[in-house]
């Protein structure tokens, strides 16, 4: 059985989409449990509504989302876990080829797939298919950024009790830390296809917030390798910095040339206390300590001079 683990926090609106995707599944032996976490909107009634033996709804307080997915993995019966938020789908035979996978490599820990981002403008919901991992650069590819989405991947119940699960002190990332722990420590399968959607809307989402992103990405990786001694010395050093250093000055100057300033500051702010960068770097990331009216007007004028 795989057991399919939902959190949802006033999601009334696309979460019976997500519940349809998930209970019609060509794999059918599943159990879906959606957590509810403390939804003040109309998401517990459109839940009720839905008859189906297979669902299983759990009340709670808000507690976020990393709580969430605990509370579900506690009363999971499945061999297998599987995670989809209560806004995103999957292709009708996601849990089928990911199952056949994993079923057919008895050694492996988990089984991840491509995705699509769906919503965005400008082209930019091309599908996507992630890299084999498993090979010499698998600790640093993963260190570069989250491999997969939450719910591009299916993994073995057991795996993730020996992490802990969720790291609930964490709202951003507490995937990538899951990730990383598990992939690192056993080996993971790709099944290279696109099966995975995930859904850009107007409503609150924790990718809209970069700076508080970046952060969270760069403490779970510096607490992946406290915790992993042995994985740093593995890498050179040139490559250990660009991993967490250089991936962070990345996402500065992302937001950056999207002119998302008030985000790029805070990163900017990050970096320079890590003393990481070039001549040209730091350039651009010291207009970061002044007021933020006397920065947008400094890169004004330098716009007008170019």
């Amino acid at each position: 059985m795989i057991s399919i683990i939902m959190p949802c926090f006033n999601a009334a609106v696309h979460i019976t989409r997500s519940v349809a995707s998930a209970l019609g599944q060509t794999f059918h032996d599943i159990e879906l449990i959606v957590v509810n976490d403390g939804s003040t909107d109309k998401s517990l009634e459109v839940l009720k509504r839905i008859a189906d033996p297979r669902l299983k709804i759990i009340n709670q307080l808000n507690q976020g989302v990393s709580a969430a997915r605990n509370r579900g993995l506690k009363e999971a019966r499945g061999d297998y876990i599987a995670f989809l938020d209560a806004d995103d789908t999957w292709h009708p035979e996601c849990l089928e080829k990911l199952h056949a996978s994993l079923s057919s490599h008895p050694s492996a820990a988990l089984v991840y797939c491509g995705w699509q981002n769906l919503g965005l403008s400008g082209g930019q919901g091309k599908p996507y298919v992630p890299s084999d991992y498993e090979g010499p650069e698998k600790i640093e590819k993963l260190l570069q950024a989250c491999p997969w989405p939450i719910h591009a991947a299916l993994t073995r119940k057991e795996k993730i009790l020996e992490t802990g699960g969720f790291d609930e002190k964490l709202s951003n990332s507490e995937d990538y830390r899951l990730w990383l722990h598990i992939a690192a420590r056993n080996k993971i399968v790709r099944v290279p296809q696109m099966l995975a959607y995930y859904h850009f809307h107007e409503g609150p989402q924790a990718t809209k917030n970069r700076a508080k992103g970046a952060r969270s990405n760069w403490r779970v990786k510096k607490e992946f390798l406290q915790k992993n001694p042995g994985v740093a010395k593995q890498l050179d050093k040139k490559i250990l910095r660009q991993c967490l250093k250089g991936m962070l000055l990345r996402k500065g100057y992302e937001c950056y040339w999207d002119r998302d300033l008030a985000e790029a500051r805070q990163i900017f702010r990050l970096v320079m206390k890590t003393g990481f960068g070039s001549f040209k770097d730091w350039k651009y990331m010291l207009p970061s300590l002044l007021p933020i009216s006397v920065h947008r007007n400094l890169i004004c004028v330098l716009e007008r001079k170019k």
